[in-house]
């Protein structure tokens, strides 16, 4: 039941919804020691150190030895959190499939993901200025669909991790004041903006996210970009 965590405010709701899910204490007590960045997420699931866990869409490309669930983090408009910026070049080591994005998009720049990209997002806002390409909303607008950046995948005790993947799907969740203050202290992210940032993301992946994941999956083919390597 060894659960790895991204710690970004992305999954905020899922901090809330499984803080309050009775879980046994030995998940919790590994849910809150492996949590980091989604390409070391990856790699952990991939070589079996968890065993479940949201991790980078492209690392969900040709599963064929785990369950990759109906839940992830689902641009349908702007994202804030994963941007190109302009001035600069390079991929972001945080990340794997938003680097490919980059590629697949055709865009010059640097790539920047999770907390770090949006304080960059609104510090730019407050300096009246957009030296960066909000990369969800660049894919929305050319394919008209939404982007799916990560997702939920289970490679053990599946039983266990289905009841609560659709208990979360059931949930509607509110962030307590309390958490937002943890994590507002943390980020230098104010309250309200949190929630404004909230709003802008889903984590279904429906029919028309599906038809956009694999929309990415065929554009990953064409060029070539394989998925990371499996055990």
């Amino acid at each position: 039941m060894r659960f790895g965590k991204i710690d970004y405010l992305n999954l905020l709701p899922f901090e809330v919804f499984i803080r309050a899910y009775p879980t046994p204490s030995q998940f919790m007590l590994c849910y809150k020691k492996r949590k980091s960045y989604p390409a070391r997420l990856n790699k952990e699931f991939l070589f079996g150190y968890i065993d479940a866990g949201f991790v980078s869409s492209i690392t969900a490309l040709g599963k064929s030895n785990f369950f990759a669930s109906k839940i992830g983090i689902v641009a349908r408009k702007k994202v804030l959190s994963v941007i190109c910026l302009k001035e600069e070049e390079g991929s972001d080591y945080q990340s794997a499939t938003s680097n490919a994005l980059l590629k697949v998009l055709g865009l010059k720049g640097r790539v920047l993901i999770g907390d770090r990209a949006l304080i960059e997002v609104l510090k730019q806002q407050k300096e009246a200025r957009e030296d960066y390409i909000d990369m969800g909303e660049y894919w929305v607008s050319r394919q008209r669909l939404p982007f799916v950046f990560g997702r939920l995948c289970v490679r053990k005790d599946l039983t266990f991790f289905k009841k609560i993947i659709q208990a979360f799907k059931q949930k509607s969740i509110k962030i307590p004041y309390y958490i937002l203050e943890e994590a507002s202290l943390k980020t230098g992210v104010s309250k309200k903006q949190i929630l404004e940032y909230l709003k802008v993301l889903s984590y279904e992946i429906d029919k028309k996210a599906n038809f956009g994941m694999q929309r990415f999956y065929r554009e990953l083919r064409i060029l070539g970009i394989k998925p990371p390597k499996r055990f």
